[in-house]
């Protein structure tokens, strides 16, 4: 198993490209992260693991998510579900001691856990126990009963490989195009996407709907806002951003930007200089 490598802040941008997290920084001084890769065994499934450990926080600390295109299977001491794909914005609030370890899959990786269209989680949390009975609960116990995070990602594994999934093509190309479309930073429309696939626009979206769980527009929407947190927490003006981002004006980035962000791009392009 690949060895944890730890991620941590280094000079003015986060090196990971933390990509999601709301004021990064703040959140790497309240608590550890640490990635994983995943074994060959499950790789064609599972994207990454992570873990965050955090521990005598004298307040209890928020950390806001702008959510990937993604499911995560997250386990801590109170909360152990399966996240489908969240339109919004996405919190967690850690108190005292704990650890979260999480299941980030591939786009499309979860479809052979779920059996059948990805969509049918979309804004939804599942409790682990409840989706797969007696095993899954027992999934939950084995890791919050793990104190070594390697171990506990091991019976993670060791769970998904039990239910025997089975790889299917369509998976790697959903993969693939979720990634061009997170790449191209150009990429605004559509059918910009649909040219590229070889797929017309309405099989792209059936194609998504079935194993990202989301629609292609919202995708690429989702990844230019990834963009524009990153760029105006460096400063970039906010019209030339909503300009190269394929916004018509910078009210409609702002607009967006405050729902997923939880803070209008003033209010945070201001929170870098607490960094």
């Amino acid at each position: 198993m690949a060895a944890i490598v730890s991620r941590q802040p280094s000079g003015r941008l986060v090196k990971t490209r933390q990509r999601g997290w709301v004021n990064p920084y703040a959140g790497l001084r309240a608590f550890d992260y640490v990635r994983q890769a995943p074994s060959p065994e499950v790789s064609a499934y599972v994207e990454h693991f992570w873990v965050v450990t955090w521990s005598d926080l004298a307040e209890p600390y928020e950390q806001r998510i702008v959510s990937h295109p993604t499911v995560n299977l997250t386990i801590t001491e109170d909360f152990h579900q399966i996240a489908g794909v969240i339109k919004g914005g996405f919190s967690y609030t850690m108190r005292g001691s704990g650890r979260a370890l999480g299941t980030r899959f591939r786009p499309g990786g979860f479809r052979p856990f779920l059996g059948g269209p990805v969509s049918e989680l979309t804004g939804r949390f599942t409790e682990i126990g409840e989706m797969y009975g007696a095993a899954g609960a027992t999934l939950v116990e084995q890791v919050v009963a793990e104190p070594d995070a390697r171990a506990a990602i091991a019976h993670v594994e060791t769970f998904l490989l039990s239910l025997g999934p089975e790889q299917d093509p369509l998976t790697d190309e959903a993969a693939a195009l979720v990634a061009m479309a997170e790449n191209d930073v150009s990429m605004t429309r559509v059918d910009e996407l649909a040219a590229r696939s070889g797929r017309s626009v309405r099989s792209l979206q059936r194609l998504f709907r079935e194993y990202v769980g989301i629609g292609p527009k919202w995708v690429i929407r989702r990844f230019r806002l990834h963009e524009a947190a990153e760029r105006v927490y460096q400063g970039l003006d906010l019209a030339t951003l909503a300009a190269e981002l394929g916004y018509t004006d910078q009210a409609h980035l702002t607009r967006d930007f405050t729902a997923a962000v939880g803070m209008p791009p003033a209010a945070y392009a201001r929170l870098r200089d607490q960094a």
